[in-house]
């Protein structure tokens, strides 16, 4: 295709990764009723390695052995990040579970300034204001305490924000598509070990059509096709608009919850998301694109 052809398919997949990975949330939680937490990851990033390494075949010539320690790295914070996250959606609803794990993108500046030395901005510091006045509204009870799902789904952020924040440091000079195979691999083998010690195999569930389903779309979509999409997309598409794009996710998570999950959302929960949402663009875009318009 040329570039007119890719800009304008650009923004189209970056929606598409969006709401593919919105999606994911309440399709991952009917997969829980039946997969346990390890095996279920360890299928699912197995098949994504897999896919992924046969679609980007012609960059296997590149190959050098640190794509090896690079994607046990990073594929080990993706890891305990899902893990987590999945422990949480357990616990919680999926709507909750989404937006309480784009916490991660108000996190990464200052992750980043731990180990860059790079300062944040005065966006990201009111970005970290609404994100907790946000956080506050959707997790905290009566009583002023968090449940356990929603606890787990904070933790996964850290996870989350780690694992970009490693995948910085060690993706420089390194093609992205082969990196994120081996980070993939690696995943799916942290999860075999995991579901091996502390998990029995579900080898009745997998024969079952109805667990079959979610999980395809879980490897297939929510895994590769994203990525790729993804991708793609931030290539021939401005990163401002990218951003804002990509955050629509926890959007997206929200209103496949309510629609096809039956999620219940109320008024403090709403201004909650709404407080994190603008938090999340706060930090990736600092409102380039409003600051942009008035010029």
């Amino acid at each position: 295709m040329n570039e007119k052809m890719m800009r304008r398919l650009a923004k189209p997949m970056l929606f598409a990764a969006a709401f593919i990975w919105g999606s994911s949330f309440f399709i991952m939680k009917d997969a829980l009723d039946a997969l346990p937490v390890q095996y279920l990851l360890a299928i699912r990033f197995t098949a994504g390695a897999v896919l992924l390494g046969l679609l980007c075949w012609k960059k296997w010539k590149i190959f050098t052995p640190d794509y090896l320690w690079r994607g046990a790295v990073i594929g080990g914070f993706l890891y305990l990040a899902y893990s987590v996250q999945t422990y949480g959606l357990a616990l919680t609803t999926p709507s909750k579970n989404a937006f309480l794990t784009a916490v991660y993108c108000v996190l990464v500046p200052f992750f980043y300034w731990a180990f860059a030395k790079v300062r944040p901005d005065r966006y990201n510091v009111i970005a970290a204001v609404l994100c907790v006045a946000g956080v506050g509204l959707v997790s905290l009870t009566g009583d002023l305490t968090v449940n356990p799902g929603d606890g787990l789904t904070l933790v996964s952020a850290v996870f989350y924000a780690s694992h970009i924040v490693a995948v910085a440091k060690v993706s420089p000079g390194k093609d992205i598509y082969l990196l994120t195979v081996f980070q993939f691999a690696f995943s799916g083998l942290y999860a075999w070990i995991g579901g091996a010690i502390t998990e029995t195999f579900p080898a009745q569930a997998l024969a079952r059509p109805e667990v079959l389903l979610p999980l395809a779309y879980l490897a297939v979509m929510a895994t590769t096709a994203a990525l790729l999409f993804q991708n793609v997309g931030q290539v021939w598409s401005d990163p401002a608009s990218a951003s804002v794009i990509l955050s629509l996710e926890s959007v997206f998570g929200v209103l496949c919850s309510v629609v096809f999950a039956g999620d219940r959302v109320n008024g403090r929960m709403l201004l909650g998301f709404a407080l994190i949402f603008i938090a999340v663009v706060c930090s990736e875009t600092k409102f380039s694109f409003v600051r942009g318009a008035k010029l």
